[in-house]
């Protein structure tokens, strides 16, 4: 089996590794099922470059895809099953279409996304079936690298290339996974992660109607400017943040509430101000101060899209270090209030601008979600084997994951 169309997802340099992990994929997919016809897809993860917290309130957000991704071999069946065999499970996720409901022993489960997905799919009108897959992914969990988006964006596109003649836009496939994770699988996500792995490349997304989100290809090489984005595991647990996660949006509807808007977009930003005397004393101060990360972030967003027009890059990462500042200081989502002697993303953080005002280059942020998990930096592409050497001690060897931003987002995979 030849794949032959690799370098049109993959750099070159990775080629023949792909073709590896494919052909062993492949040799995993018969030795589970019957010799069959097999179609290969592929779903990158994603990395948040701007934006943090806002999608929430209808803000602004810049994302990417990276190299990392989920890979499926697929065939179709006669039955009306699908059985999934992921690597590193030795049991295959098996849902009947039959049976399209919202099954709640299923929360937080991979059956309830593929569950979701095809009930999505059926309530739109599209056509679904059975298959059988075996997939294996290099996006890593709990990375902030949106594994979970990931293999829904998968699933989405298999629906549409095996039973719908790739009729659906990546956009709408995105919407299908975020459908299934909210409802299906119990977790109030964005849209963010879905929509930069099905779409690919770097894309600004404005959600001021999160329903019809404006989604718009920068249409940038990153290759091109001599950094390298790299993605810091501090190896802390998001076990136990839910509270944390959801204090944000709660807090920033809170002020909006005051000005009888339901979420931040919807205020201006000026009468805010103006306000401030008022609601000083009356709200939670850390609810203001991420009222104001709202804002400045939906701005920063913008600066973005016309740095990366211009090519811009110093600006660039100017604005990335100000994003990450203002993350610490206003949205405050890098440690858990709830555990105060816990601080691993600080002392990334701290580490890193250490490393980086020793350079004068470069900059580093939180990434994602916040208050466990990884950092982001932008390094010039020379100094990145010195800093590995540098925080490996700390955070171990396998802490620091140098990433390309992919240029295609969920596709099928060609022979």
């Amino acid at each position: 089996m030849l794949f032959s169309k690799l370098d049109s997802i993959y750099s070159k340099d990775l080629v023949c590794k792909q073709e590896n992990r494919y052909q062993r994929l492949a040799g995993q997919y018969k030795s589970l099922f019957p010799e069959s016809e097999l179609r290969f897809f592929s779903s990158p993860g994603r990395t948040e470059i701007c934006g943090n917290h806002t999608d929430h309130n209808h803000g602004k957000v810049v994302a990417a895809s990276i190299n990392l991704d989920t890979i499926a071999a697929v065939a179709k069946t006669n039955s009306n099953t699908i059985t999934l065999y992921s690597e590193g499970f030795s049991d295959p996720f098996t849902v009947n279409l039959d049976f399209l409901e919202v099954n709640p022993k299923e929360k937080e489960t991979t059956h309830a996304l593929i569950r979701g997905i095809a009930a999505r799919f059926k309530e739109l009108g599209y056509q679904i079936g059975g298959f059988h897959a075996a997939i294996t992914s290099d996006v890593l969990q709990g990375s902030g690298l949106s594994s979970s988006a990931s293999i829904e964006v998968l699933i989405g596109l298999i629906f549409n290339n095996l039973f719908n003649e790739g009729k659906l836009h990546p956009e709408e496939i995105a919407k299908i996974g975020q459908y299934a994770e909210n409802i299906y699988f119990g977790k109030p996500c964005g849209l963010m992660d879905q929509m930069a792995c099905a779409v690919g490349n770097i894309i600004s997304i404005d959600f001021a109607e999160p329903e019809c989100p404006v989604v718009t290809h920068l249409n940038f090489d990153f290759s091109t400017t001599g950094y390298k984005l790299i993605v810091l595991d501090t190896g802390a647990s998001h076990a136990d943040l839910t509270d944390d996660y959801a204090s944000i949006p709660a807090e920033m509807k809170e002020i909006a509430k005051h000005f009888d808007a339901n979420f931040c977009r919807e205020i201006d930003q000026e009468k805010f101000l103006k306000a401030l005397p008022e609601i000083h004393n009356k709200y939670n101060h850390r609810a203001i101060l991420r009222t104001i990360h709202f804002f400045n972030e939906n701005k920063r967003v913008d600066a973005i899209i016309e740095t990366l027009h211009k090519t811009d890059i110093h600006t660039f990462l100017n604005i990335i270090y100000d994003s990450g500042n203002s993350s610490f200081k206003y949205l405050q989502n890098i440690y858990s209030t709830q555990n105060i002697h816990v601080q691993d993303v600080s002392l990334a953080l701290a580490l890193s601008e250490n490393f980086l005002k020793k350079i004068g280059d470069g900059a580093c942020r939180v990434h994602g979600g916040g208050f466990a998990g990884t950092i982001q930096l932008f390094l010039p592409d020379q100094e990145v084997p010195d800093f590995v050497n540098y925080i490996s001690p700390i955070f171990g060897e396998k802490s620091v994951n140098v990433l390309d931003i992919r240029s295609v987002g969920a596709t099928e995979v060609l022979l």
